[in-house]
């Protein structure tokens, strides 16, 4: 099947569809009263900043594990005790949800959409670290027609599980579903189960976006 076929955009979540906790480092010591410059860690905008990252990177800890760090840690900075992702993402960007969706992927989304391309998310982590009610405050996830969240399944990407639970609920084949994730070793999960895909570079969310709906046979205008 060629990648004209495809249907369907399945998307990642975090880093994706909303910015990283990386790009609003700004905002998050403003919320939380640090001192500009607090967070000096910043992930794929600057591994040598960041030895846990990289860590992540080569398959030493999870995703899961080192947010789960990094909650701990800004904690520990305001004085209170963080065990879970949920109350660093509310505390950092509760005020206004949408506020941190990238713009790139509110247009992408509504030109599938509106083409009637299907949508789906598929997150290792969509409530887990951002919570139901977060969740419920983004209105641009009205547009999708699934979303597979590891939160609920226990299935995380990249599992194959994972994959074929997207395209089961979507009704397709894996050929037909283009898919886009920030995280290598979940692309290379996505190939290894037949499905085109795009490295979503976070540093570059237009050209990704660009590149995703090209395979949907759109553009990005």
């Amino acid at each position: 099947m060629s990648v004209s076929a495809a249907s369907a955009l399945v998307l990642d979540f975090g880093g994706v569809i909303s910015k990283t906790l990386f790009e609003t480092h700004d905002a998050t010591e403003a919320a939380l009263g640090l001192a500009k410059g607090t967070l000096t860690w910043h992930g794929p905008f600057a591994e040598d900043t960041d030895p846990l990252w990289s860590a992540m990177q080569r398959g030493e800890l999870s995703e899961r594990d080192y947010w789960l760090t990094r909650s701990r840690e800004v904690g520990r900075l305001v004085g209170e005790n963080w065990d879970d992702m949920q109350t660093f993402v509310r505390r950092a960007r509760g005020a206004d949800p949408t506020l941190v969706i990238r713009p790139e992927a509110d247009r992408a989304i509504r030109i599938a959409r509106n083409a009637g391309r299907k949508l789906a998310i598929l997150s290792n982590e969509l409530d887990l670290f951002y919570g139901a009610e977060f969740r419920r405050r983004l209105p641009l996830l009205g547009h999708f027609d699934v979303i597979v969240d590891a939160t609920h399944t226990g299935i995380l990407k990249p599992d194959p599980r994972a994959y074929g639970a997207v395209c089961d609920a979507l009704g397709l084949a894996p050929q037909a579903c283009v898919f886009v994730d920030d995280q290598e070793r979940n692309i290379k999960g996505a190939i290894a189960c037949g499905l085109p895909t795009v490295w979503f570079d976070v540093r570059h969310p237009r050209d990704s976006y660009r590149q995703a709906l090209q395979m949907l046979g759109l553009a990005f205008d």
